[in-house]
């Protein structure tokens, strides 16, 4: 087994080297002031330059209009999944939910528990296997906004132009924030959390629009409100600080290797490899279909179960791990995220050219 596995695994997911090497030193001595980055008081000046770092790094990278806060929450994006209806609808008021996965659906339930969830959409019954076309939907009069899944990782589909609506945009953005370009602008909130492609397990990520801030009702706990942590910069309780500082390491490393343009070529050029070798052949077949295909996360079956079962293992033997399909529909996944490197994608072609020809 080599030192270093090639990890597949959909999240916590692979960080750069740079990042983790860095953050190893800076755990036990932060910028060699004799005292952890876990260590350290939020509220010390230290911290603070942590924490802005990040954030501007995040403005700089996404191109975060003025009139938008970012924020660094704890609850995982699940929380966000109840915190956008309870801080925007009232009981009588609605939001339009696209159910292309587990991640909406749970979030849709959510939303049904503070107000209306108004499903316009679902690819529920071909098991979640594409994205609507803009024309496959549309959006109630009445809603309040439009809320969407851009990448699922379970499943393996993204969207690959966003939706368009007169209606304000919402969009959980976990699983591929940061690979590609967007116009905040055309949202009102997007949140990710960072375990996928952005840092370590343990922060979300949340962009809102200023006006939204003021939207939330009298009745909403002090914690549950954007406006409590917005006026605070993220610094009304104590805050994930290492996750903060570990977001802040992997944005200055997707600035240093040429930003969210170059990431979302070098993540087209994996995902197209990987893609290559699945249409290549009858043996593997992929979940999602070709319109719908995410350059994320890479969703496959092979001939039976049986067989999948024993390619994760050997794959696993030689440091391909991670590579088992979510709970929920079996079969095989590869997580190809930015900091995934490109060979352990040719490595991960290889092993699979090799499985075909000894198990066919």
């Amino acid at each position: 087994m080599p030192d270093r596995i090639y990890n597949f695994s959909p999240g916590p997911a692979t960080l750069p080297q740079e990042v983790l090497k860095q953050a190893s030193k800076d755990i036990v001595n932060f910028n060699d002031k004799g005292i952890g980055l876990i260590e350290l008081s939020h509220r010390s000046k230290e911290f603070m330059a942590v924490a802005d770092e990040a954030e501007s790094l995040v403005r700089e990278l996404l191109e975060v209009p003025d009139n938008y806060k970012v924020l660094f929450l704890q609850g995982g994006a699940s929380t966000q999944f109840a915190m956008i209806p309870m801080n925007l609808l009232g009981a009588d008021q609605k939001g339009t939910y696209l159910n292309t996965g587990t991640w909406a659906k749970k979030a849709i339930k959510e939303a049904n528990i503070i107000a209306q969830a108004d499903v316009a959409y679902s690819s529920e019954d071909t098991t979640f296997n594409h994205v609507p076309a803009q024309g496959d939907y549309s959006v109630a009069d009445d809603s309040e906004y439009l809320y969407f899944v851009t990448n699922n990782t379970i499943y393996g589909t993204q969207f690959k132009d966003m939706p368009v609506s007169d209606k304000m945009l919402i969009a959980d953005m976990s699983s591929d924030i940061l690979s590609r370009k967007i116009d905040i602008s055309k949202f009102g909130i997007i949140f990710a959390g960072a375990q996928k492609n952005m840092g370590p397990a343990g922060v979300t990520v949340v962009i809102i629009r200023e006006d939204l801030l003021d939207r939330a009702p009298e009745t909403l706990p002090t914690m549950l409100r954007y406006k409590t942590h917005a006026d605070k910069g993220s610094m009304f309780n104590t805050p994930p600080c290492f996750a903060i500082y570990c977001v802040g390491l992997v944005c200055k490393w997707v600035k240093a290797n040429g930003g969210v343009e170059a990431m979302a070529k070098m993540d087209a050029e994996k995902a197209a490899i990987l893609y290559d070798m699945i249409d290549s052949t009858d043996f593997y077949k992929g979940h999602a279909q070709q319109d719908s295909r995410s350059l994320m996360n890479v969703t496959f079956n092979l001939p039976s179960p049986e067989l999948e079962t024993q390619f994760i293992a050997e794959a696993a033997a030689q440091g391909l791990d991670g590579l088992k399909g979510h709970r929920s529909i079996g079969g095989c996944r590869a997580s190809i995220y930015n900091a995934f490197p490109k060979q352990g994608v040719l490595d991960l072609v290889a092993f699979m050219q090799e499985f075909e020809k000894n198990n066919s």
